[in-house]
């Protein structure tokens, strides 16, 4: 399989979730801003939305979209527990989390990446940033991750967006739940192997 990824995009969710299995993968990095790979192929030929993830299976299909990624890498090792089994409620709560991971935080940090936002919405996306990590905050109240005891793919997309919360210097000071979930997750040796990988990439 082949990751199309960025380093410190949405992809690193995907990345998480492979070394947590331990499925063998290649990492291909791609320029956002140019659409291009590294060997100057148009990856909009890849994937016409120009966006990553992008996971690319041994035949040759390709899956897009974060939470449908997850979600399928998951289902290939389902003995790890990285989601609750098909049809059970607890995978339809995961998919819950999945759904208002992608919608209430991943989107809403789009006017942040944009140079041309005004201060006004840099302010207001913030603001509405941190209602819904406390939100998130008292949902971890008691428990270690999102749906328990048990790390999960829903884990690994949180983590991610917590990652975007610290580079733009959100407020979650008062969240104390959100702080130890973060040290908990960062802790894992493949959240840590797949960190290490995208800055060694970024480096060449």
């Amino acid at each position: 399989m082949k990751l199309y990824f960025s380093p410190g995009a949405c992809s690193l969710s995907p990345h998480i979730v492979l070394r947590e299995l331990g499925l063998p993968f290649e990492l291909v990095q791609v320029d956002l801003a140019s659409k291009k790979l590294r060997d100057k192929r148009d990856f909009r030929t890849i994937n016409p939305k120009g966006s990553v993830p992008v996971l690319e299976l041994d035949d040759g299909e390709t899956l897009t979209e974060g939470p449908a990624i997850v979600q399928y890498l998951a289902d290939r090792k389902p003995a790890l527990g990285l989601a609750p089994v098909n049809g059970s409620l607890a995978r339809y709560h995961l998919q819950e989390w999945l759904n208002f991971i992608s919608t209430e935080l991943h989107k809403q940090f789009s006017p942040l990446f944009n140079p041309t936002s005004s201060e006004a919405v840099l302010q207001a996306q913030k603001e509405r940033l941190v209602t819904q990590f406390t939100y998130i905050d008292q949902a971890l109240t008691g428990q270690d991750y999102l749906l328990g005891k048990v790390f999960s793919v829903a884990d690994a997309y949180l983590f991610t967006m917590l990652t975007w919360a610290r580079a733009f210097q959100l407020d979650l000071a008062a969240m104390p739940h959100i702080g130890a979930y973060f040290e908990r997750v960062s802790a894992r040796p493949a959240v840590q192997a797949a960190q290490v990988a995208e800055r060694e990439v970024k480096k060449t």
